[in-house]
């Protein structure tokens, strides 16, 4: 008797954005218990926070439209009317670059507060086809919640300076360190020019180029630009 093998060929679906959301809430229950060290639980919150991101943008992909770049990174947004000893608001930014298309992930990080990738941590998603995309424009800013400190640390030398004898060198040395670092090498980023049709258009911003995924994904936008140019 003969006998045919056939391959069967495993499919493995796609997490769904609900199931991503339970696992991230089981591992804020984990750290809560002590089951889980807060290294181990950052590496993971952070792989399941961007494997979330992707469920939310696959919703809105084509069946036949692979990611072929991407690139996360989290901005700190520093306010004069916030306390200096308070953690500046954070934003996480995910930028996922298909064959026809970039989709931007925006979301505010909350203190022990899970990802949800919804309304409930503001995210936000925008769609940005190559062929409304006009160009690129580096932007720089600086650094003020650095320079905020360390002009505080500067100050407080300065005042407490006979009481702190030896130490108000250091404190100085680190507050200037800090002032020259936050004017001298500012923030840098990267907008996109576009030819959106909104009236009041949200711009396009890619944070933390400096990084090897921001690299390559300014590069393969010069190329699909450019692409687009030609045709």
């Amino acid at each position: 008797m003969l006998f045919s093998h056939k391959r069967v060929e495993r499919v493995v679906m796609p997490p769904e954005p609900e199931d991503l959301r339970k696992e991230i809430q089981e591992l804020y229950a984990k750290r809560k218990r002590g089951d889980l060290r807060e290294k181990g639980f950052q590496k993971l919150l952070t792989f399941f926070t961007i494997e979330l991101y992707r469920a939310v943008i696959r919703k809105r992909m084509a069946k036949d439209e692979p990611i072929e770049r991407e690139h996360h990174s989290i901005q700190a947004h520093f306010k004069w009317t916030q306390s200096l000893l308070k953690e500046p608001e954070q934003e996480a930014c995910s930028v996922f670059a298909t064959d026809r298309r970039l989709f931007f992930v925006q979301s505010k990080i909350v203190p022990d507060q899970p990802p949800t990738a919804d309304s409930r941590d503001h995210t936000r998603v925008i769609l940005l086809p190559y062929d409304r995309i006009l160009g690129m424009t580096v932007r720089r800013e600086v650094r003020w919640g650095e320079l905020g400190v360390g002009a505080v640390i500067l100050l407080s030398s300065l005042i407490f300076w006979e009481y702190l004898d030896v130490t108000s060198w250091v404190m100085m040395g680190i507050g200037i360190l800090g002032i020259l670092h936050a004017v001298l090498l500012p923030t840098r980023w990267i907008e996109l020019d576009s030819s959106n049709p909104s009236p009041n258009p949200v711009p396009v911003q890619i944070h933390a180029v400096g990084k090897k995924s921001g690299r390559q994904l300014l590069r393969f936008l010069r190329e699909k630009i450019r692409e687009k140019t030609k045709t």
